[in-house]
């Protein structure tokens, strides 16, 4: 018989959904919210709100597109943390309650494990074990695979994350936001050695950005009117090549730690123009075995929900009706 699978990700300001088949994803599809730009950063009232005007029509278009119809649904999963409250608590309730009228089970996942688990949607699907590098605007973590439902966090960062520092030196220079796209842009036509910044080493495998961030913002605020405006494609290649050298300084050591030469990316920033070539750098001087997600599975998407829901059905790791969304969620 077969598993079908409905998945809703709503945890900050994309609405999405996705049906997975027997392990195989059939749609993915993501509204996103263009009203947060004005604004700087996402304002989560304006997010929920989004997502209750979106959540209807996306799955809908979802089970269309997969050509399934909502009675041959096997479970619905949904995330459940971390993320934004507001934002959790729709796609948490429209699952919950789409699931009770169907008679099926719920599935609750975690946001970030889902990002890992994205490497399992397509070929070539990483080995166990593995490290997963996950880079996102909230989080930065090495995390050792050792099953798809085994994971366990090596490394993380002890304050910003790897995102937030894009976003945020990316507004220093006056990009709009979401500024991290747009840097890595800028910074393919820029050197990236013209500036140093600061490369924060704490210990063990954890992660620093915030030294890095009072650094870029020291340096401009010492520089002359039109600075920024004249080195603009140098000052994002420098910043971009800096914090990729903070990722890899320790994903190196995670690496010969553990002695695991299968290494993965995910998450937003994994995206990152400069991040995967650097990677593919490393299969070259390092010998490891590298995975990187496709595009569309790197950002926020309700496909890595739907597979991670699918490896979750399997192992019969179902949630009571009454299970409230988490913010904070520890993986």
């Amino acid at each position: 018989m077969s598993i079908t699978i409905l998945g809703i990700e709503s945890s900050c300001d994309d609405t999405s959904a996705s049906v997975c088949k027997d392990g195989k994803i059939l749609s993915n599809l993501i509204a996103n919210q263009e009203i947060h730009k004005a604004y700087g950063g996402v304002v989560p009232e304006l997010a929920s709100r989004d997502h209750e005007k979106n959540i209807v029509p996306v799955v809908d278009q979802a089970m269309k597109q997969a050509g399934v119809t909502k009675e041959e649904l096997s479970a619905i999963a949904f995330t459940l943390g971390p993320g934004l409250l507001g934002s959790l608590l729709v796609g948490s309730c429209f699952g919950k309650s789409l699931a009770l009228s169907l008679g099926i089970p719920i599935i609750t996942v975690h946001h970030m494990k889902a990002h890992v688990m994205a490497h399992f949607i397509d070929e070539p699907m990483p080995p166990f074990p593995f490290l997963c590098l996950t880079v996102s605007g909230g989080h930065t973590q090495i995390v050792l695979i050792e099953d798809y439902l085994k994971m366990s966090v090596i490394g993380s960062t002890i304050d910003d994350a790897a995102g937030e520092a894009f976003d945020k030196t990316a507004k220093m220079l006056g990009l709009e936001y979401p500024g991290g796209p747009l840097l890595d842009k800028l910074a393919k036509t820029g050197d990236p050695k013209a500036f140093t910044f600061a490369k924060p080493n704490v210990g063990d495998l954890n992660y620093s950005f915030s030294g890095l961030k009072t650094s870029v913002l020291y340096f401009l605020q010492k520089q002359e009117e039109g600075f920024i405006e004249k080195n603009l494609n140098d000052l994002c290649a420098s910043i971009q090549y800096t914090i990729i050298k903070i990722l890899f300084k320790k994903l190196i050591k995670a690496s010969k730690e553990t002695g695991i030469n299968h290494i993965a990316i995910a998450g937003g920033v994994s995206a990152n123009s400069g991040l995967r070539a650097e990677l593919q750098n490393k299969a070259r001087t390092m010998g490891w075995t590298v995975y990187i997600p496709k595009f569309e599975y790197c950002t926020d998407n309700a496909a890595m929900i739907a597979i991670t829901g699918y490896h979750q059905y399997l192992a019969k790791d179902f949630a009571e009706q009454d299970v409230s969304p988490k913010a904070r969620f520890e993986m």
